[in-house]
């Protein structure tokens, strides 16, 4: 018997003991769907959802992550929390919850490693620029989540993507950890068709409440919130925006008033009332904190004028770039940027079904602050010339 055969019938014992192992409510590894057959999956030694967190973490998407802004950008400081710990805090503290109720761990991962991959540059300031940019030029609006996808579907790789399982695309879609939810359930089968229609309708109405299709992809939306809740406050009071004390009274009781005591107050609570359920719940109290809590951050921190502070002026940079690649490429300026660190080597599928304005769009999207400030300097600031005498 070969290395290949033995780890290959590892794997198949593995698969097999999931359901054993695992609870009735997890997705088996097994029945992960792919939009395409994948022979090197089918012959490998590794499970269904493990192959798409190695295919994440090997992207260029995500290597991107170590210099995108979580909240507070344009600030030297090594302690603020940048878009890379975030990913990382939110993957531990979701296997975490899907351990204690014996969901699909490697599911849980991938999702939650890919999650945040398609934010752009400053984080959702930025967001909001490049989609006002995006509905200027008839592209509809801009999402982080809709983006994520397509990064790993349509434009890693060169555009050949990364085939990965229709449930981790899906958790990665419904992750909005923005949107309050008191509970939270899957909504059940879905299909490549469905993936997309939701990408449309999400597209055309961002309120939209999309659910995923597993409770591993709940408990990765949760784990969102409960990950930069208190992260955040962490953040502000070391920034000197906000005192510990500011914290509500009620938040403080029944959260506690550190990111510890938060994290662990509501991974507990969410546990404790979901064990056994169809869908993930906190209770009322902690719900209701939890919701207060939110609301605080929104106007105390995310909201502060001195965390706003340079926004027109980024503002204004996301326009001046997005004009400058797409006159790039309107006038075939093959000495662009956009061609040599990007459009180089790139699929015939995706130049063909992508207008000029967006390749523009993935193109910015993909960028780190640092980056994106590289580039404004090299196009929009003067440099100094040599002596001419």
């Amino acid at each position: 018997m070969t290395y290949s055969s033995l780890l290959r019938g590892i794997r198949r014992t593995l698969d097999e003991k999931e359901e054993e192992r695992l609870s009735p409510r997890a997705c088996l590894s097994r029945s992960g769907l792919r939009r395409e057959t994948d022979d090197d999956i089918e012959q490998g030694h590794r499970q269904c959802f493990s192959v798409d967190s190695d295919r994440i973490l090997h992207s260029l998407a995500y290597s991107r992550y170590i210099d995108k802004t979580q909240v507070f950008y344009l600030i030297k400081n090594d302690h603020i929390t940048h878009r890379v710990l975030h990913v990382q805090l939110v993957s531990k503290i979701a296997r975490t919850i899907g351990r204690l109720l014996r969901l699909n761990e490697d599911l849980i991962e991938a999702i939650a490693l890919g999650h945040d991959i398609g934010h752009t540059p400053f984080g959702h300031d930025g967001e909001s620029f490049l989609s006002d940019l995006c509905e200027a030029h008839h592209m509809g609006r801009f999402l982080h989540n809709i983006q994520g996808v397509r990064f790993l579907q349509e434009i890693e790789r060169k555009g050949r993507g990364w085939n990965l399982t229709l449930q981790v695309l899906d958790g990665i879609l419904c992750h909005d950890g923005e949107i309050h939810s008191q509970s939270l359930g899957p909504v059940g089968k879905k299909d490549f068709r469905a993936l997309a229609l939701e990408m449309r309708q999400k597209g055309e109405d961002p309120s939209l409440d999309l659910r995923p299709m597993t409770l591993e992809g709940c408990v990765v939306r949760m784990a969102d919130t409960i990950s930069y809740i208190g992260r955040d406050i962490e953040d502000a009071i070391r920034l000197g925006l906000i005192r510990r004390e500011d914290i509500p009274v009620n938040c403080r009781e029944v959260l506690g008033d550190t990111n510890g005591k938060i994290v662990y107050a509501l991974v507990e609570d969410l546990v404790a009332n979901s064990l056994d359920r169809e869908d993930l719940s906190f209770s009322a109290h902690v719900g209701s904190a939890l919701k207060e809590l939110k609301e605080f951050n929104e106007k105390r921190i995310y909201q502060d004028s001195r965390v706003k502070g340079e926004t027109a002026k980024i503002r204004r940079m996301f326009a001046l770039l997005f004009e400058k690649y797409l006159e790039d490429l309107e006038t075939g300026n093959q000495g662009s940027v956009i061609y040599r660190g990007f459009l180089e080597g790139m699929s015939g599928k995706y130049l063909e079904k992508t207008p000029p304005a967006g390749i523009v769009r993935d193109f910015i999207a993909g960028m780190t602050d640092e980056y994106f400030l590289g580039q404004c300097r090299r196009n929009f600031f003067p440099e100094t010339s040599p002596d001419f005498f």
